[in-house]
């Protein structure tokens, strides 16, 4: 099964993103299935690299690390990185900068589609 998840959420200040990640490399680890995480608006920023957060708080760059081991595809918004003055050479190398374009491709390969 095809797994789409599209983030919205900032990376900090709500657990939506947080949650979006651990589902999505839980689901990664079952038998037969495929992720692909979307990230627009605010959630562009989880995937800023060289994040820093106080010990024993969830670090959404350490959850793409992971994400990247599971095999999962982590694609950008390219207009809401240019809006924020996201560079991509800030990105972390677990996802890649995108369009909507690949978006709605994305939406029509998946079997699910869950939004965050």
């Amino acid at each position: 099964m095809k797994f789409l998840f599209i983030v919205n959420d900032p990376p900090y200040g709500t657990e939506r993103a947080y949650n979006a990640l651990r589902q999505a490399n839980a689901i990664a680890g079952k038998e037969n299935t495929e992720v692909r995480v979307f990230l627009i608006a605010d959630a562009a920023a989880c995937a800023k690299k060289n994040q820093k957060t106080p010990n024993g708080y969830y670090n959404l760059e350490k959850m793409l690390t992971v994400a990247k081991r599971k095999g999962i595809d982590v694609g950008v918004c390219g207009s809401c990185m240019d809006a924020r003055g996201m560079s991509e050479e800030e990105l972390h190398e677990s996802s890649h900068k995108s369009t909507m374009d690949e978006l709605a491709e994305w939406s029509f390969w998946a079997d699910k589609i869950i939004t965050y």
